[in-house]
This record gives C-alpha cells, structure tokens and sequence, in this order.
C-alpha cells in the first residue's frame, strides 16, 4: 500500500529530511519489494538468494534466504506466505525424480523457512507455477518429459502429487529432441487450461485443469505445433486474454497465437526472429515476459546475450523485433520486470550478476542503470511486495 502524503510527511519532517515538488511526489510512488533469486549450485552458489528492491530503481543486497539444492525456478503463493522451489536435480532419495521444496516467508524480514520437499514426478523440474487459488503445485519436468500437479495443505506444505502425465514422443533435433522435454507450464488467465510447452515434441500441450481435484486432462485439439526443430520453451499470455506467445528455444524464435478460451484453441498468427538479421553465432533463447501495458514484449538470448524488445500490435497480437539491450548480460536466463512496470532486472548467468534496465518506452530501447555483482549463477527472479 502506498503511504499518505501526510504519514509521509511526519515521518520525514523537520531536519532530517525535506522533500518538495517532483522529489516529493517520487519518493511517495517508491515502493519495496523483497527480490528471491533461485540459482545453480554447482558453483559458489549455496540457494535462494534475497535482494531488496524499491521501484525507484535501487537493488540491495541482504543475503542468503536459504540453502536448497538447484532452485532453478522459483513460485510465490498468492498470500505470500509460501514459496517454492524447484531441486532441479534427477535423484531423490534414492528415486529417479527431482523436487519440489516447500517454503515458510516472512514477509516482514524475507527471511525462508524450510516446510518439506515432495518428488517431483520427474527428473530435473526446470519449472513450477502456483494456481491462482493457492491450492497446487504445477511443475514441469525436463528429463523426466512429464508434467504433474502436487497439492499444498495446512500450513503451505506439499502433499505427494496428484496427477502426473508422462509426454510421448520426439521431434527432428536428434541432439535435444530425442525424447519429451516439457520446460514449463502455465495457466490461461482463468485458471481452465493448462499449457505445457514440450522443447522435444515442439508442441504447446493443452489441458483442462480440474482445480478441485488437482488433475490435468488432456483437451482436444491436444496442442498446437510449431515448426519441426524450434524447441519451444516457456509460454506468456498478453494481459488481454486473447493472444498467447511461445519463446522457442533452439530456432531463437518468438511464435504469437490468438486465444480462443471458449474452445481451448491455440492459433498461430506469426512467428518471428529474436535476432539480428546481421548475427551469425549460435543462440538460444530462455525466458519470454508480456509487459503489464500489454504494448511491449521482451526476450532472453544466450549466445547473442541480449533481451529482444518487441512492440506488440494491439489488434492483431503481431510483433515488431525494435531493438536489443547487450549490456552487462552474459547468459541470460530468466528476467522479470518490477511491479512498477519501468525496470527489467535480467539474470544473467554466467556473469554472476543482476543487471537493471529502465524501459523508455517512447524510444523502444533499454537503458542500463545498473549492475549488481557477485550474484552467484542468478537464473530466477521472483517479486515481493514489503508491507509498508
């Protein structure tokens, strides 16, 4: 909740501070937020790593939240009051699956609580949602090429899953597309489908998700495809509800549909480069994001180490590729823009930083603010609001 512009003003009156007009007015929008980074620790990383960030766009370093083995990926509850990570990891107690952990926060301190860990269903779990009633786990299994549904009980702990669907099949890429792949699952902006983009099928999955019972069934038409070898990765919906977009990771490609929530019907209506025409070394893409406005969406590239910003055409849904933001970025995983809608905070990797862009929207481009280091192997990054 934003203060006052009178509790503001006691709490800053007299010597110690005197704001006026424009500063005034900037330091009432500055909101905090706790910042999570779930990372790879293979290297110097321990786990879950917390920042604090307000939206006048300053990153603060506060610790280690807590140890945990490959939180890749990382979901927030809707209260809060829970987080959960993903052990991207492909043995579990002496079982052939990764893991899902279940978190305490405090969202006072930020402070992480270890509650339990349940299988994932599936080796290496890359991604996980939490359902808008707080109710399951949605987590998708890389090597394991299956998809399940864990429930939280009392107190945010997870309960063995409740439904887990092995995917069949494989695609062109004999290298990366020899058996199912799932890289990430979502939920249509009503909670009924489920969309699991498969990088080894090159489909985008659809279910119908029974909520009450924690089960995904399969739909027809069972996905929509793109094209033989693009490796579809990780899907966002565009804030109106009617166009859905994959970021595909082996042809670095961007593939827009329409969405028909009636039927179920993913559409393709264009699919479109995340590179330069000019760029000619290996590239893959990671993470996709839908700006709240609706009118931008942005890109991750490992390899031309880059965020692709589009401008998205309001009627059609289409994209136009504007610009590239290379700045400081080195292996771009997952990136997130802050509540506030001005900054883009962008893992990136193999740099072992955090780097801060502010969008200028008038101009299509990404302007470097910051770089926070000594970050180690960032690859997810979760908001929090701090109450006030």
């Amino acid at each position: 909740m934003l203060m006052t512009r009178r509790a503001f003003c006691q709490v800053v009156s007299g010597a110690a501070l005197s704001l006026t007009g424009a500063d005034l007015s900037a330091a009432l929008q500055t909101q905090r937020y706790w910042l999570y980074v779930g990372t790879y620790t293979q290297g110097k990383s321990k786990g879950i790593y917390l920042y604090e960030w307000s939206t006048d766009g300053k990153l603060k370093s506060v610790g280690l939240a807590a140890e945990s083995p490959h939180p890749s990926f990382l979901a927030v509850h809707p209260s809060y009051k829970y987080l959960y990570a993903v052990g991207e990891v492909n043995s579990l107690q002496g079982k052939q699956t990764g893991a899902v952990r279940a978190f305490a926060l405090e969202v006072a301190t930020g402070r992480l609580t270890f509650l339990n860990e349940q299988a994932s269903g599936g080796g290496a779990p890359c991604h996980l949602i939490v359902d808008r009633p707080g109710r399951h786990v949605l987590v998708a299994n890389y090597t394991g090429g299956t998809v399940a549904v864990l429930p939280i009980q009392e107190g945010g702990h997870l309960g063995e899953a409740s439904c887990v669907i092995q995917h069949q099949g494989k695609s062109v890429n004999a290298a990366r597309q020899e058996a199912p792949h799932p890289h990430s699952v979502n939920l249509d902006p009503t909670g009924r489908f489920a969309f699991v983009a498969d990088l080894g099928l090159d489909r985008v999955v659809v279910y119908r998700y029974e909520e009450a019972r924690g089960q995904l069934v399969p739909h027809e038409p069972p996905h929509a495809a793109v094209a033989p070898g693009a490796g579809p990765r990780h899907f966002a919906f565009h804030p109106s509800g009617k166009f859905a977009y994959v970021i595909n990771e082996l042809a670095n490609t961007v593939t827009a549909f329409t969405w028909d929530p009636n039927k179920g019907t993913l559409t393709e209506i264009q699919t479109i480069s995340t590179l330069p025409r000019d760029f000619t070394g290996t590239s893959y893409t990671s993470e996709i994001v839908v700006h709240p406005s609706g009118e931008w969406l942005l890109g991750s590239n490992r390899g031309h180490d880059s965020i692709s910003l589009f401008r998205v055409n309001a009627s059609s849904g289409k994209l136009e590729l504007v610009s590239h933001a290379t700045k400081g970025i080195r292996w771009p995983r997952n990136f997130n823009i802050d509540p506030s809608g001005r900054f883009v905070l962008v893992a990136s990797e193999r740099a072992d930083n955090i780097v801060v862009f502010e969008l200028d929207t008038k101009q299509g481009v990404l302007i470097p603010v910051s770089i926070e280091t000594n970050v180690p192997t960032p690859v997810c990054l979760k908001f929090v609001p701090i109450p006030a």
